[in-house]
C-alpha cells in the first residue's frame, strides 16, 4: 500500500484501512453479523441540501450500531461523529480523507481548539466502501461505549451529530481543524428501541384536527387555540396512531401541538381561532384539557400498543376540542400563513384499555426560577405518594411511552419512580436532552406505577448566557419541566406536579434584601418576576435558592382532566428532603440507593389547608 511520508504512522495505526480514490472497491470483509437482511431503518439526511444522508440499524446483542453514510456530491472527505451538544470541539469523529493519491478511514477527535488528532484506541471500524449510483456509501460501526476517554459514550437519549466537509486534499489528518470547514449537527436518537410497529386495524380511519390559515404573529411566542367539533352522533372510538401536519415552508415555526378534549359536563363550546391569552377568548375553552395527542419539535408518528389506544366519542364524551398551536417566531416573520395540526388514525373496534396521558414535572409558574450565569441549575417537581395512592387504581398503571419537555435553557431530564424511600427504576433519561428535538418515544420496557408511588421529574438547566433569572412561564424564554407520560388503562389523574410554596419564596426574598447592600424589591406590588430580576445574583443568593428548593414547602397540584383537583392534604415538609433508604425486597440493590442522589419528601406536617394553584469518557 502507497502511503505519503507524513502519514505513514497514522495509516499504520488505522490497520492499513486505505479507500483507493474512492472507487468501487471493498476494503474490508464485514466483520461479525451486521444488522439481519441488512436494511438501515432509520434514516435521516444531515445536511439541509441532503448530499450527506445517515442510515444506521442497532445490535443490542452486540451493544453495537452499525453505520452507513452516504455522500452525494464527494470533494477531499468527510468527517462525522459525535459530541455532547453539537460542538466540533471535543467532538468523537471518524475521517475519511484524501491526499490526492490515496484515501484513508480512521478513527480520530479534536480538542478544545477544532484540531484533529488520530486516535490511538481505532473503535470506529470501516467495513465497506462503495460507490453507487447515488454517490459514495461508507459502511462502518461502533461499540455502544469503548473505554476510551476521547469517545462518546452511546446512550438511550438525544444524541447530537455532527459533520463535516473536507474540500481540499491534505498532506496529514492533524492539518484539520473544525473551525475551517463547512460543518453542522443532526439530532437523533440512535438506540431506538427494539419494538416493532404494531400493525394498524383493517378499519382505520383518519382525522385532521387544524387551525386553518392562520396568519402566524410577527413575535416570539404565540400559542394559537382553535376550536372544532366531532360529527354529530360520533360514537366511542380508539385512537390508535397520530402524526403531525406541518405546512409547508413553517416546519421552523411550529414549536408543538397539542389536541384537548373539552370537559363533558357542557353541552356547547363558542367558535374560537385566536391566541390563547386573548382577551376575546371565551373562558369555557378553560375547560377544554383532557390530552388526546401531543406533539413537538423532532417527533415522529406516534402509534399506541396493540393492546392499548386512547379513547373519544361516544356517550360521556364532549364532541369539541381545542387545537393548540405553539409558534416560535424569533426573527419575528410577518405575513406567514399556516394551517398546521395533527392527523388522528382511530378505530371503532376498541382495545382492551383506555390508555391515558398524565403530565409530571413543575407547575408553570415564576416561582421555579433559575439563576444566571448557571452551568447546571437543578429543579425537581414531585407527584407524591398521596397523589397516586387517592388517583391510581388499585392494580396501577403501565407507562409504555415519554415525552420531555423543557424551554430553551433545558440540558437534561429525568424522571425516576421511587416506593418505600428507594429509587425502584427510572422512567425515562435524557443526559444530552435538546429543546429543539423533542420525540415522543417509547420505552423499551414498560414502567408500573402502584398507589403510594412516588415520581420525581429533575430539570438541569444552563443560563450562562442570559444576564437576568429565568421564571416558569409559558413563554419560550421562561422554562418548563414536564414529562408527559403515556400509560394504561386510563384514571382520572391527568397532572401530578408540584412547586416551591409561593408564600416561603417570600422568605428568600426577604432574607436576601436583609444581607445584601443592594436593595431587593420585596413590596407586596411586585410580581416575582420582578422581585427575581431585581435579586443580586451572588454566591450567597444562589446558595440559598438552591437550598430554598431543595428543604422548603411544596404545593402540589393532583388534577382530574376537568382541572378539579383531588382532594388530597397538600404536603408540607417538616424537615425537607431526605436521602433514600436502604432498598427492600425487589426493589434495585441497596448500593444503587444511597448514591442515587434522588431526594424524597420526609415525613408530612399535619395537614395544611388547601391552596390554589455520555457524555464523553
Amino acid at each position: 500500500m502507497q502511503v505519503p511520508s507524513p502519514s505513514t504512522r497514522e495509516a499504520a495505526s488505522m490497520y492499513g484501512t486505505a479507500v483507493a480514490v474512492f472507487l468501487v472497491i471493498l476494503v474490508a470483509a464485514l466483520q461479525g453479523s451486521a444488522p439481519p437482511k441488512s436494511p438501515f431503518p432509520y434514516r435521516i439526511p444531515l445536511d439541509p441540501e441532503g448530499t450527506l444522508e445517515l442510515s444506521w440499524n442497532v445490535s443490542y446483542a452486540q451493544e453495537t450500531v452499525y453505520f452507513q453514510l452516504l455522500v452525494r456530491e464527494l470533494k477531499a472527505g468527510v468527517l462525522f461523529g459525535m459530541s455532547d451538544r453539537g460542538e466540533m470541539e471535543n467532538a468523537d469523529l471518524v475521517v475519511l480523507w484524501t491526499d490526492g493519491d490515496s484515501a484513508y478511514f480512521g478513527d480520530a477527535w479534536s480538542d478544545q481548539k477544532g484540531q484533529v488528532h488520530l486516535d490511538s484506541q481505532q473503535d470506529y471500524q470501516l467495513l465497506r466502501a462503495q460507490r453507487t449510483p447515488e454517490g459514495l456509501s461508507l459502511l462502518f460501526k461502533r461499540p455502544f461505549g469503548t473505554c476510551d476517554p476521547e469517545d462518546y459514550v452511546i446512550e438511550d437519549g438525544t444524541v447530537h451529530l455532527v459533520y463535516g466537509i473536507l474540500e481540499e486534499p491534505l498532506r496529514a489528518l492533524e492539518t484539520i481543524n473544525t473551525s475551517g470547514l463547512q460543518t453542522g449537527l443532526q439530532r437523533v436518537q440512535l438506540l431506538k428501541p427494539n419494538i416493532s410497529i404494531p400493525a394498524l386495524p383493517a378499519d382505520v380511519r383518519t382525522m385532521e384536527i387544524r387551525a386553518p390559515d392562520v396568519l402566524i404573529p410577527g413575535q416570539v411566542t404565540t400559542y394559537w387555540c382553535h376550536i372544532t367539533e366531532l360529527p354529530e352522533g360520533f360514537s366511542r372510538h380508539h385512537i390508535v396512531m397520530y402524526e403531525p401536519i406541518v405546512t409547508e415552508g413553517n416546519e421552523a415555526l411550529v414549536h408543538h401541538m397539542e389536541v384537548f378534549q373539552c370537559a363533558a359536563e357542557f353541552q356547547s363550546f363558542p367558535q374560537f381561532s385566536g391566541p390563547c391569552d386573548s382577551k376575546m377568548k371565551p373562558e369555557r375553552l378553560n375547560y377544554c384539557r383532557h390530552v388526546l395527542a401531543a406533539w413537538a419539535l423532532g417527533a415522529k408518528a406516534f402509534y399506541y400498543p396493540e393492546e392499548a389506544g386512547l379513547a373519544f366519542g361516544g356517550p360521556g364524551s364532549s364532541r369539541f376540542l381545542r387545537l393548540e398551536v405553539h409558534y416560535h417566531n424569533p426573527l419575528k416573520i410577518k405575513g406567514r400563513r399556516d394551517s398546521s395540526g395533527i392527523r388522528l388514525y382511530y378505530t371503532a373496534t376498541l382495545r382492551r384499555f383506555d390508555a391515558g396521558i398524565l403530565e409530571l414535572g413543575l407547575v408553570y409558574t415564576p416561582v421555579m426560577a433559575v439563576p444566571p450565569q448557571e452551568t447546571a441549575f437543578v429543579l425537581s417537581g414531585y407527584c407524591t405518594d398521596k397523589c397516586t395512592q387517592l388517583a391510581l387504581p388499585p392494580s396501577g398503571i403501565h407507562i409504555f411511552a415519554s415525552q420531555l419537555h423543557t424551554h430553551l435553557a433545558g440540558r437534561k431530564v429525568v424522571t425516576v419512580l421511587a416506593r418505600d424511600g428507594c429509587e425502584m427504576e427510572v422512567v425515562n433519561r435524557d443526559d444530552h436532552y435538546s429543546p429543539h428535538f423533542q420525540e415522543i418515544r417509547m420505552l423499551k420496557k414498560v414502567v408500573s406505577v402502584h398507589p403510594g408511588d412516588v415520581l420525581i421529574t429533575s430539570c438541569t438547566y444552563n443560563t450562562e448566557d442570559r444576564k437576568l433569572a429565568t421564571v416558569g412561564g409559558f413563554g419560550i424564554l421562561e422554562e418548563m419541566c414536564v414529562n408527559y407520560v403515556h400509560y394504561y388503562p386510563r384514571s382520572q389523574l391527568e397532572l401530578c406536579k408540584s412547586a416551591v410554596d409561593p408564600g416561603f419564596l417570600q422568605k428568600f426574598f426577604h432574607l436576601v434584601n436583609r444581607f445584601n447592600s443592594e436593595e431587593v424589591c420585596t413590596c407586596p406590588q411586585a410580581s416575582v418576576p420582578e422581585q427575581f430580576a431585581s435579586v443580586p445574583w451572588n454566591s450567597f443568593s444562589r446558595q440559598v435558592l438552591r437550598a430554598l428548593y431543595g428543604f422548603a414547602p411544596i404545593s402540589v397540584h393532583c388534577n382530574k382532566s376537568s382541572a378539579v383537583r383531588f382532594q388530597v392534604p397538600l404536603p408540607r415538609l417538616c424537615r425537607g428532603r431526605v436521602q433514600l433508604g436502604p432498598c427492600r425486597g425487589d426493589a434495585l440493590p441497596a448500593s444503587r440507593c444511597p448514591g442515587a442522589g434522588l431526594q424524597l419528601p420526609a415525613p408530612l406536617c399535619p395537614e395544611s389547608p388547601t391552596k390554589k394553584a455520555g457524555q464523553r469518557g
